[in-house]
């Protein structure tokens, strides 16, 4: 065999990968549960269209990027190379570390009891500014990625434009195109849902629940 031998995977690691795809299975099973049961489902051109947004995150920022950076963790010592050792490791980390506290915080704020209609409030414009910052870290996170492995692993890419190259060049392209149609979109304050009648009593209840506001305005 060519080559030394690969280090030996530590005792125990398979069985936590294991555990840890079970419990994404689970997150997302029980994600969707929630949604489908207490919350109506899914649907793009309604209220529902709100649902997507939970499930499509914890999918994707939780599920799929945990066995992302599993994956590179373990790859990464199989061929000895330090982790967190550049900058696409870095921004990864970084953005995978901010949703995680984005997602706590939502939580905080907008799911469990006890914050105020206007403390919802003036949280609301932050979590808004964290979500898109996090969109922009992630694109950023995939196109240092790309050259990364570029430069890495095929190091002559650029100097001999190889087809690899070209198609990893044009998926850089496309990651940038799709961030900027995205953030043109979040720009068009006319192509925001407006909120529903229902969702404004609902808002209107919470609000008199915990500022202690009479549901007629304080007049019986």
């Amino acid at each position: 065999m060519d080559g030394a031998a690969a280090p030996a995977r530590p005792a125990g690691l398979c069985a936590f990968v294991a555990v840890s795809q079970a419990l994404g299975l689970a997150l997302l099973l029980t994600t969707g549960a929630w949604l489908g049961r207490y919350r109506g489902g899914l649907g793009w051109q309604s209220a529902l269209q709100l649902n997507v947004h939970p499930l499509c995150m914890v999918l994707g920022l939780v599920f799929l990027q945990g066995d992302g950076i599993i994956a590179v963790f373990e790859s990464h010592r199989a061929k000895g190379i330090p982790n967190m050792y550049s900058l696409h490791s870095w921004c990864g980390m970084a953005t995978f570390v901010l949703y995680l506290l984005q997602w706590l915080l939502g939580c905080g704020f907008f799911l469990l009891p006890g914050a105020s209609f206007s403390l919802r409030g003036r949280y609301k414009p932050q979590h808004i500014f964290i979500g898109i910052a996090l969109f922009a870290l992630s694109i950023t996170s995939c196109l240092l990625g790309i050259t990364e492995m570029l430069l890495f692993n095929i190091r002559d890419s650029y100097s001999r434009f190889v087809p690899e190259g070209v198609l990893a060049n044009t998926l850089g392209v496309l990651l940038v195109a799709f961030g900027l149609v995205v953030g043109y979109v979040l720009t068009r304050d006319e192509w925001k849902r407006p909120p529903l009648a229902e969702e404004l009593a609902l808002s209107m209840d919470f609000k008199t629940l915990t500022e202690g506001e009479s549901p007629g305005g304080g007049s019986q």
